[in-house]
């Protein structure tokens, strides 16, 4: 990944956070002499619970925008890290202290998602099931929120509406039938180009099947169904399952022999990572 793309998004969400300037900072730095000219200070950064580290290349670049800093992290991405010390900063202490809100909300929701998904991963990692995401992803974050998942140990679905077909129930409505759908779509993609239909039943199932589906998408099925899905299908093509998945419910579904899983809830209800930053004075 190049975070270097994502420059623009963070300028945005520091211009959001700094306005026309750190009123208080500049005040408090203009009275501390010992932090005038070329001064430097330390900074740590500091967990308050265990958690999936994902994000810190774009931690330290919210501070490079801003000026020269260093940052060290203690961990590598996607290390399962405790209550304690994740990294260090050093710099000028006008861009520890503008940069600081914005770089932490991007570690601890980066985090927060890389951590969410390596729960359900290791939920189901006696199956041969994959964890996928979705693109129900915060609108400007779908890079590093998608980024996040693969840190945590998932895998990503399409990544926009341009990069797969996904033929859904509204497609299959204006289109004519599952069938001609399909046969549209065949008829304007690539020879490299698998086409992937979403079904609500089984017999819906085999209509896709008979079209020449390369992935079908079962929508909203139990367990029990997913499983004669699966004995259906027989290898004719790949299986996913989306919708109504909890973490109360995966083992079932991926003990099923199903291909795939796609939780939308690996980037809509994920829960921001608590973590500090402190200067050492």
């Amino acid at each position: 990944m190049d975070f270097l793309d994502l420059d623009p998004l963070l300028r945005q969400a520091l211009r959001e956070d700094l306005g026309r300037g750190d009123i208080t900072t500049d005040a408090i730095l203009e009275r501390s002499g010992s932090l005038k000219g070329g001064a430097q200070v330390q900074a740590k950064i500091v967990a308050n619970e265990e958690f999936v580290l994902a994000g810190w290349p774009v931690f330290v670049r919210v501070f490079q925008l801003l000026g020269e800093i260093e940052g060290e992290a203690y961990f590598e991405e996607g290390s399962s890290v405790g209550r304690e010390t994740v990294g260090k900063l050093s710099g000028a202490p006008s861009v520890v202290l503008k940069g600081e809100r914005v770089a932490l909300n991007f570690l601890q929701r980066m985090s927060g998602v890389a951590t969410q998904t390596r729960k359900y991963v290791s939920l189901i990692a006696h199956t041969r099931a994959k964890v996928l995401d979705t693109r129900k992803t915060t609108p400007l974050w779908r890079t590093l929120e998608k980024y996040a998942v693969r840190i945590g140990g998932g895998h990503n679905h399409r990544f926009g509406l341009d990069d797969g077909i996904l033929i859904k129930e509204n497609h299959i409505a204006i289109g004519g039938g599952i069938e001609a759908a399909i046969d549209a779509c065949r008829s304007q993609s690539a020879h490299l180009q698998k086409i992937e239909v979403e079904v609500k039943n089984l017999d819906e199932l085999g209509q896709a099947i008979s079209a020449g589906a390369d992935v079908v998408l079962l929508d909203n099925m139990t367990p029990r169904q997913v499983e004669e899905a699966v004995k259906i299908a027989n290898g004719r093509c790949v299986l996913e399952v989306s919708g109504g998945v909890r973490e109360s419910n995966i083992i079932e579904y991926a003990e099923t022999g199903v291909d795939l899983i796609s939780l939308g809830v690996l980037t809509h209800s994920y829960r921001s990572v608590d973590m500090s930053l402190l200067l050492e004075v």
